[in-house]
């Protein structure tokens, strides 16, 4: 089980992003990138290519850091689950050191993209580290796991914010919140796929909780709640009507990743976790930057 199929460092590597789902950064990357544009405009002035790198290099960092730290911990769980066994740790495709190193120098990554920013976000690196290992133990012990996914994620803005200005405002965090419950309603319909082996092994969510149909319900609101807050931030300095369009646009892809979903069909779920969650985080990101260059 510890020894990794592949042969070259090539293919180590591959098999390394594939276990971490490195594909998906993009759900939280445009987030990041909106909490730059943010802070920009609340300072009046534009960041450095230096800021821009760094704080893309601390978003890859923390993001990789946790995932492959979620694919170590629930290595066990992951075994035991027919949808998860063929991962790559419990299917042998990955050694656990080698998982390990790359957990550590992910971490390490962040911690220095933290260091080169300024002193508040080295400070702050280590809550950070904190929260996105706390989440890989919450559906041990609680069903608002997804609520704790969210934070994780949240961070990603907030970060990029305090990269660049060194405090928080209550733009970012109204931009974090409104992740926050995005994320979780998102990671509702992820966990519709392990409702019964959730149910049999003991494990806490809200589909094991409260069934698939009052989860869908549960989902909903919290994503009602992401456009709420989106459409606060629009009061805040320097967005206008292009933003409020993204919003619009936004709400709507909602719509249709909840149309895709019913308690009496899940076969989409796929299509409703990976593809309009991609499309939303994208969206809104490119409608926030078009409105202020404009």
């Amino acid at each position: 089980m510890d020894t990794l199929i592949t042969n070259n460092g090539w293919g180590k590597l591959t098999a390394l992003l594939e276990m971490i789902k490195f594909s998906h950064t993009v759900f939280a990357f445009p987030f990041a990138l909106m909490g730059v544009v943010l802070a920009s405009l609340a300072s009046g002035t534009a960041p450095t290519v230096g800021q821009i790198f760094w704080i893309c290099l601390a978003m890859i960092g923390a993001r990789t850091g946790a995932m492959g730290l979620n694919r170590i911990i629930d290595a066990g769980i992951d075994a035991e689950n027919p949808r998860t066994a063929e991962r790559h740790l419990p299917a042998g495709k990955v050694a656990m050191s080698e998982a390990w190193l790359l957990v550590l120098g992910a971490f390490a990554l962040l911690l220095l993209a933290a260091w080169m920013l300024n002193p508040l976000c080295l400070k702050l690196a280590p809550f950070a580290i904190f929260l996105l290992a706390l989440y890989s133990y919450c559906k041990r012990f609680t069903a608002m796991a997804h609520l704790v996914l969210g934070l994780c994620l949240a961070i990603a803005p907030v970060g990029a914010w305090v990269a660049l200005r060194g405090d928080i405002g209550w733009p970012v965090v109204v931009l974090g919140l409104a992740v926050l419950f995005w994320v979780a309603g998102f990671d509702i319909f992820y966990a519709l796929q392990d409702y019964e082996f959730d149910r049999d092994k003991g494990l806490f969510s809200i589909p094991s909780r409260f069934g698939v149909e009052r989860s869908l319900q549960i989902a909903r609101l919290f994503h009602v709640l992401m456009v709420v807050l989106l459409v606060v931030l629009f009061f805040s300095k320097g967005l206008g009507v292009i933003y409020l369009l993204g919003v619009a646009v936004v709400t709507g892809l909602l719509l249709y990743e909840h149309m895709l979903v019913n308690p009496d069909d899940l076969s989409r779920l796929d299509a409703a976790f990976f593809n309009m969650n991609g499309y939303i985080s994208v969206t809104i990101f490119l409608f926030t930057l078009a409105d202020v260059l404009i």
